[in-house]
């Protein structure tokens, strides 16, 4: 009996751990993205934008915050229950009818890669580029941006 609950138990870790854990591991990195979504406010300026562009200077400001703010409050909600739900399935994307699945961003912004070392494939050749003193004008250094 006590040698077949402990090959059970072996039996039950060993398929745990060869099922793998990408579902979960992607959901929970989603989720803790989009929970910080209040804090980064892409949305929100994103927003703002938005209703700035298509509804005029009038009303776009009020009303593209007024969005902006919806969507960052819901973007981050999405976040809190993919983080408590994190091993649970389904592990692809929630409420994509009204966010997208990547953080959004205003259009007159395009993120860009950290000019960072351990970022850089090209850290060994001795070219990669950084920020030597971010707040202080002229100091960014990149070297292979066109």
């Amino acid at each position: 009996m006590r040698n077949t609950v402990s090959f059970l138990g072996v039996l039950s870790l060993t398929a745990l751990l060869a099922a793998g854990c990408a579902g979960p591991e992607q959901k929970m990195g989603r989720g803790i993205g989009n929970t910080t979504e209040i804090l980064r406010a892409g949305e929100f300026q994103r927003g703002m934008e938005q209703g700035n562009l298509f509804g005029g200077p009038d009303t776009g400001f009020t009303g593209g915050m007024v969005q902006g703010f919806n969507e960052t409050i819901f973007r981050t909600g999405v976040g809190i229950y993919e983080i408590v739900t994190f091993p649970l399935p389904p592990y692809g994307p929630v409420c994509t009818d009204y966010l997208s699945a990547r953080p959004g961003y205003p259009d007159s912004y395009a993120p860009k890669k950290w000019a960072e070392p351990y970022m850089n494939t090209d850290q060994y050749t001795g070219f990669s580029g950084g920020d030597i003193a971010p707040w202080w004008p002229g100091s960014h250094f990149r070297v292979f941006d066109n």
